[in-house]
């Protein structure tokens, strides 16, 4: 400890140096998900100016070298000196965090940027940057390197007919896990973009594999309900409502019905930018359909006056597109990454235009009204007649598997203190053997896998998920129920770890068990308590070292290390490893590598997981087909790895 400590041991950063030094505080994170936040933050930019009515037209290409422009046709970035500042309107915006033109409400009404952040924050974090702006018929021209820290100062590179900014990038990979940009992510956020912008086509083209596509909605939030409802079979046609409140919060939502569905799938805006975590624009929104469904039926008699429709019922199977514009002045984000919207006013502006248009739209529109209503009312006497059945099945299921899990399968743990306590799912009876006389029976329980669990993708029937021997083992020994019972509080360990072979089944059998657990224990996962163990793929020895190595890069240098006469030992399952290997490079926490299991985006999640172990085979094959190179065994390598 240093006893010493005054104002010398402090230390101010400058710049855009907070960024590089803890960039997750600003983009979430360095892995893929905060790659692509870099792309998002330059493209809300050239929304806003879209969105302000200056151009028609916005361009993202990935260039072949891997860095990634972004154009549009919008006033261009101011070149002139600032006085007041003391300096450029180039520094200002690339090279100071808040700064821009966004906290002046005569240049943006509403904007969907991190209030000049983003574009400095995508600077902080790129090896170079370089900037055009096309306005008054010039176009300036300047470069920063290293983080923004070199900035090449503005050169005039003479008259041009464009118009706009176009920024082009390339990040830094001292500071992100894998730079390779994710064609599919990017078009997909582009999709969002076009529809929220109605009549501004965005071209993304890719020189690294010659795709391109062009995003252009001309009917904007309709158009992209159809998407998210496409081959569904709607309940009732789907509502659209928009308007402006008196606080100059401007809100725009489609939303349907599919039968025989009972999620609920709310996609939210604020001013462009997803917000994945909702905010006070979804509660306001569900709070004015609750409002309204719920008068409707006590005014047309179909539900008693001291009575009221649930909420949850309600929303069941309903698909919700919703997008707000809230007044810059107004506009709050919580997070750096924008997840969710904080703006207090977006409550009760949205819900006062969704109450005011929906009920005058029910009361038009009553066969439709009554179709909801009675969806509603029929789900509620459902649930409360299956609560008990739920009750009598969970107490069958302990019945049932109490004995036969204790004595024939799991091997439990002798501690109480569940946080403390890891559960291995371990692939196979080999493997379980070694993992029972490996481990700490003071914390650490083993629960083998006689053949693969069932893919519970489309599995919405309790009695078919119960019927499987090796999820209904793993349901009894967590301990905490499962879909909308589950309870992380009950949860038997602090750990559930899954453990499974280096190979193709053992891949299989894992993302089966993640499917699992996101389906139907999604609490587990969101709140950090699921884990992969990496066991390693070789040891090098000879009479006097070993090393154990988890790629080929620990490979080559442990071969070098151990020097002459070495060996190596390729581990293609758990089982070939001795329970001393086994225990102390994949189970004895000061040793093992885990990888945590957390949920980055829902919504891709949820995609990812459909299409990957859906039933849609046209789908995925169209993904493999896209993404996947079979020319050659070592271009198919690298693929997977990028998309891992």
């Amino acid at each position: 400890m240093n006893e010493r400590y005054n104002a010398n041991n402090l230390t101010v950063l400058h710049g855009l140096e907070p960024v590089r030094e803890r960039p997750g505080m600003y983009i979430g994170s360095t892995d893929t998900v905060g790659l692509h936040h870099l792309v998002w933050e330059i493209v809300d930019n050239a929304v806003d100016e879209a969105n302000e009515g200056y151009g028609k037209n916005i361009y993202v290409t990935i260039h072949d070298d891997g860095s990634l422009e972004v154009q549009d046709q919008g006033r261009g970035i101011p070149y002139d000196y600032n006085s007041k500042e003391k300096m450029n309107g180039f520094q200002i915006v690339y090279q100071t965090l808040h700064g821009g033109g966004k906290f002046d409400e005569t240049n943006y009404k509403s904007a969907g940027g991190l209030h000049g952040v983003g574009a400095s924050v995508t600077n902080a974090l790129s090896l170079w940057m370089e900037v055009h702006s096309y306005k008054d018929n010039q176009d300036h021209y300047a470069r920063f390197d290293d983080g923004g820290k070199k900035f090449s100062g503005i050169k005039d590179l003479g008259s041009t007919s464009k118009r706009g900014t176009s920024v082009r990038f390339y990040p830094d990979k001292r500071i992100f896990d894998d730079i390779t940009w994710n064609y599919d992510r990017i078009a997909t956020h582009l999709d969002d973009q076009a529809c929220l912008t109605k009549g501004v086509t965005f071209h993304l083209t890719d020189e690294r594999t010659k795709r391109s596509q062009d995003f252009y909605y001309e009917n904007g939030l309709l158009e992209y309900f159809a998407r998210h409802s496409a081959g569904k079979d709607l309940l009732i046609q789907p509502i659209h409502i928009e308007g402006k409140s008196s606080e100059g919060i401007k809100t725009e939502c489609v939303f349907g019905f599919i039968k025989d569905n009972y999620d609920e799938k709310i996609i939210s805006f604020a001013n462009g930018v997803r917000t994945g975590d909702g905010g006070y624009h979804v509660t306001g929104f569900k709070k004015a359909m609750t409002t309204c469904f719920n008068t409707y039926a006590v005014n047309h008699n179909e539900i008693k006056s001291n009575e009221s429709l649930d909420g949850d019922c309600l929303r069941e199977g309903i698909v919700c597109i919703l997008s707000v514009w809230v007044p810059e002045h107004l506009l709050q984000f919580e997070g750096q990454t924008k997840g969710k919207l904080g703006t207090k006013e977006a409550l009760n502006g949205v819900d006062s235009i969704v109450e005011g248009k929906l009920s005058y739209y029910l009361e038009e529109h009553a066969s439709e009204a009554d179709l909801v209503v009675l969806k509603t009312t029929n789900e509620m006497k459902v649930r409360a007649k299956t609560e008990d059945d739920r009750k009598k099945e969970r107490e069958l299921l302990k019945t049932k598997m109490s004995g036969f899990n204790l004595s024939d399968k799991l091997t439990p743990c002798s501690s109480k203190d569940y946080k403390d306590n890891e559960l291995f799912i371990v692939e196979g009876d080999s493997a379980g053997g070694s993992a029972k006389k490996g481990r700490n029976p003071k914390h650490q329980a083993i629960l083998p896998l006689r053949g693969k669990p069932k893919n519970t993708t489309d599995v919405d029937d309790e009695k078919t998920l119960l019927g499987n021997k090796e999820i209904a083992t793993m349901i009894y020994t967590i301990g905490a129920g499962f879909d909308s019972d589950f309870k992380v509080k009950d949860i038997h360990y602090g750990k559930v770890i899954i453990m499974t072979d280096a190979d193709d089944d053992g891949s299989h059998i894992q993302s089966l068990l993640l499917t699992f657990f996101y389906n139907h224990m999604k609490p587990l996962v969101e709140t950090g308590h699921v884990y992969i163990a990496c066991p390693p793929l070789y040891r090098v020895y000879n009479s006097k070292k070993e090393i154990y190595c988890w790629d080929d890069s620990d490979l080559k240098k442990a071969r070098d290390n151990v020097g002459l006469g070495y060996k190596v030992n390729r581990y293609k399952g758990l089982g070939e490893m001795n329970y001393e290997q086994l225990a102390s490079t994949t189970m004895a926490p000061e040793h093992r590598k885990l990888i945590q299991v957390v949920i980055k985006d829902d919504e891709d999640a949820k995609d990812k997981v459909n299409l990957f172990l859906g039933k849609d085979s046209d789908r995925r094959k169209d993904w493999i087909d896209n993404n996947i190179d079979f020319s050659t065994k070592d271009s198919f390598i690298e693929e997977v790895g990028r998309e891992k």
